[in-house]
């Protein structure tokens, strides 16, 4: 836990828990750390509803955590049946559930019990994946995102030795039977690894070159979050400028993944682009012969000047939606808008022409030069019946209201991804 530090005194970790014996063993542990230090757990069991027993199974666990006298928390996912993607929409499910429990509850900190074997499996499913150095390093000890920290502290132990440890204090837990199921590639990993490791390919083996692939991912991203620092400039109207002589003057493969950072903050997306359409753009910024503008990832990238303009593509920007009084919401991924008190539902939607036609000749004329022109369609404007009664980037409000008390009045940049991320943090791959 020392390395996946810093902690607050007294910490409250929240612990997910699927009842399996890594989570069992994972909850024990960390219940014992935190009480050292005057601190608590909250264990978290999901309810997928993927299987007709799993909600048995979640009150059971539920139960043997009662007995342990461990404070817990049972999270439901509702919505329709899963039957693609089984365990990637379900881990998404599940993360969700579980982030937004812990932002809400004021909880930092979000242990996962993945360990040296879910890693040895990443990495033969990364290489099955045709993965690159990123996918390669497997999973990180410690994922920092919007108010909340992934902590894996389990990721350098074998699963036999938590299965013993599990033993060794006479604990329950749960045998899923989709840990068996050939139809997941993860399984069909896993049944490989005898054989793998009878030909060299052994578990440490695999987490040792995840390990050093993940020092390498780490030094190449503190380069990239340097080259971000110095030569990108972030608006709180959601958009970025980029100092193109610094960009051409950058290494290669530091400025590819810059604009690939660039375009994920700015367009609110969880995965930026690659391949073949981002290396053609970047090949373009890097040869100064961006010359017209250009669309890639939810974004218009256009050179200004000496700059390079990064900004949200309009045509893509997500529909209206109903902010309701005292409400906060995530708008098309980039922006929290909050609502005042008033008792007249707003609407959401993105400053089109038509919006825009809606605001008073008198105030279109002060406020057009206050963002760049290609900025302004894709802001937030926040409607009632009568018509424009805010949009904040732009510093408009209807006149006769008051900020906080009339209707929704702040929208923050809160992309779904920051410009750049905390480091990739490997661990050793002993113990």
């Amino acid at each position: 836990m020392a390395m996946l530090g810093p902690f607050e005194e007294g910490p409250t970790l929240a612990v997910a828990v699927s009842g399996g014996p890594d989570s069992m063993t994972l909850c024990l542990l960390a219940d014992r750390w935190a009480k050292r230090r005057s601190g608590r757990i909250l264990a978290l069991v999901v309810d997928h509803r993927l299987r007709p027993e799993s909600t048995d199974e979640a009150l059971r666990v539920g139960g043997w955590l009662d007995d342990f006298g461990i404070e817990h928390a049972l999270l439901t996912r509702h919505g329709p049946d899963i039957s693609v993607a089984v365990h990637a929409r379900a881990r998404a499910a599940r993360y969700g559930l579980m982030g937004d429990y812990c932002r809400d509850k004021g909880i930092l900190h979000l242990l996962l019990a993945h360990h040296r074997d879910d890693q040895a499996e990443t990495m033969l499913l990364r290489i099955a994946g045709a993965s690159g150095l990123d996918g390669l390093a497997a999973m990180a000890a410690v994922v920092e995102g919007n108010g909340l920290r992934l902590l894996r502290p389990l990721l350098a132990l074998p699963l036999a030795r938590l299965r013993a440890t599990l033993a060794a204090q006479d604990l329950p837990s749960i045998d899923d039977p989709s840990n068996r199921n050939l139809a997941f590639g993860r399984v069909r990993m896993r049944r490989l690894a005898p054989t793998l490791a009878a030909d060299g390919v052994s578990t440490q083996r695999l987490t040792s070159t995840a390990a050093a692939l993940g020092r390498a991912r780490a030094v190449m991203e503190g380069a990239v979050a340097n080259f971000l620092a110095a030569a990108v400039t972030i608006h709180p109207a959601g958009f970025c400028r980029l100092d193109g002589e610094a960009y051409r003057a950058a290494p290669d493969e530091i400025a590819k993944r810059a604009l690939a950072r660039m375009l994920l903050c700015i367009g609110g997306a969880d995965y930026g682009p690659r391949g073949e359409r981002l290396q053609r753009l970047h090949g373009a910024l890097a040869d100064g012969a961006l010359a017209v503008g250009r669309t890639l990832g939810g974004c218009r990238v256009l050179p200004s000047s000496r700059s390079i303009l990064i900004c949200r593509e309009p045509r893509v920007v997500s529909g209206p939606v109903r902010l309701l009084a005292c409400e906060s919401l995530l708008w098309d991924g980039r922006f929290l808008l909050t609502a005042g008190t008033g008792e007249t539902p707003i609407m959401v939607r993105r400053l089109d022409r038509e919006s825009w036609s809606l605001i008073p000749k008198q105030d279109r004329k002060v406020l057009r030069n206050r963002l760049p022109g290609a900025v302004r369609p894709s802001l937030p404007a926040l409607c009632d019946l009568d018509g424009i009664v805010a949009v904040p980037h732009l510093g408009y409000m209807r006149r006769g209201l008051e900020y906080g008390k009339d209707g929704a009045y702040s929208a923050e940049f809160r992309p779904a991804q920051g410009l750049a991320p905390a480091v990739f943090a490997f661990v050793a791959t002993t113990g």
